[in-house]
């Protein structure tokens, strides 16, 4: 059952909350008829192989049968429940702002339970969950789940959120830390403030985008010669289809010096043009990206009904395909340029939780 957000007389919290209240649910049919669709399952698959990649570090230091204890903060419907499944974690705590959302994750969960009754049904049992409506940048969540070690805690595409203040922000960061075990991990992805910046200085005006996204920010911004807050720097993000919400950017120098008086260490920052280098070659994550339709494929036959607005969007790739002999010329992957100036603006973060008088364990790795 879900446990029901507190009463909060925060106007923008109630805005987000009732932006994903309404989003609707949509099939997989009108999914791939989205002119992201390629986009979002490329997000999906850093995510993906992100988390499959913090899992498999967890159970190399605890041990392979070990159990492993989730805590998803911005769970949304429920995106990443297969994903935790295929880890074979052992429980999950769901917790989100918006309560449709929360509720709309449970029924997911509770699908994925009733399809293990289904006859020849041999999988192994599935995790253990609790959800959650809260608002996480305001409220203790620790009070609201059964008390537990918890190993890996994730922040998908909502941690920006909370650099509305930094009250909210250090609760934010309370809320992954508090239940966290030594050693346990905490994850996310977030827009990449200076990437935001660069591009808005670059435009001249107070917006910027392509006919995938678009970002705007307040007249003020540009009157004071771009003097951006810390916190509380809003902007309005567009997403074709998908997002239209105002949203704040992350400072990440202060992100980092916050989390260390919580006991977070960082471990790494990654744009995602970083992670797909990373991990592209690797076999299990090409077949992925090929299950999960990560990217749009080139080719002869493809290459006049490719889901981008014009000839620019490809110009990359078409001068790497025909820079191919004829023998080579299969087919290409890849994403259209307005969608991979959307993807480049997103990072990824690991932090460690050091015990208050614990030396490191891992070399903090380059980035």
């Amino acid at each position: 059952s879900v446990t029901k957000m507190s009463s909060s007389d925060d106007k923008l919290s109630q805005v987000v909350a009732n932006h994903y209240n309404q989003l609707e649910e949509k099939g997989l049919n009108a999914r791939k008829e989205s002119r992201i669709y390629y986009l979002r399952n490329f997000n999906n698959w850093i995510k993906s192989v992100t988390i499959a990649d913090i899992i498999k570090r967890i159970r190399d230091d605890k041990g392979s049968n070990c159990a492993i204890n989730v805590l998803d903060i911005g769970c949304g419907k429920g995106g990443d429940l297969l994903k935790y499944k295929k880890a074979n974690i052992t429980h999950l705590i769901c917790a989100d702002i918006a309560e449709t959302s929360v509720r709309q994750c449970e029924g997911r969960y509770n699908e994925m339970k009733t399809n293990r009754r289904q006859p020849n049904y041999n999988e192994s049992p599935i995790f253990t969950a609790e959800f959650i409506a809260a608002d996480c940048t305001r409220e203790v969540l620790k009070d609201k789940y059964k008390q537990r070690d918890i190993d890996l805690v994730s922040i998908q595409f909502s941690f920006h959120y909370c650099f509305e203040s930094l009250s909210q922000t250090r609760r934010m960061i309370e809320n992954a830390s508090h239940s966290l075990r030594d050693g346990g991990i905490f994850i996310g992805t977030t827009t990449d403030s200076q990437e935001i910046i660069k591009r808005l200085r670059a435009s001249g005006t107070n917006s910027f985008g392509n006919s995938v996204y678009n970002i705007k920010f307040d007249d003020k911004y540009i009157d004071s010669n771009y003097k951006i807050p810390i916190f509380g720097a809003q902007y309005d993000f567009h997403l074709e289809g998908v997002v239209d919400c105002p949203e704040f950017l992350v400072y990440f120098p202060v992100f980092e010096e916050i989390c260390k008086e919580f006991d977070l260490k960082l471990v790494y920052r990654k744009n995602f043009g970083q992670l797909f280098d990373e991990n592209k070659d690797k076999r299990e994550n090409t077949q992925l990206m090929n299950i999960m339709d990560a990217l749009e494929v080139y080719s002869n036959q493809t290459k006049n009904s490719l889901v981008g607005d014009s000839d620019n969007d490809y110009k990359h790739v078409k001068q790497e395909f025909e820079s191919r002999s004829d023998d080579q010329r299969r087919q290409l992957g890849t994403l259209s340029q307005s969608e991979w100036e959307v993807i480049s603006i997103y990072t990824a973060f690991c932090f460690r939780k050091e015990g208050s008088h614990k030396e490191p364990t891992n070399k903090r790795e380059k980035t």
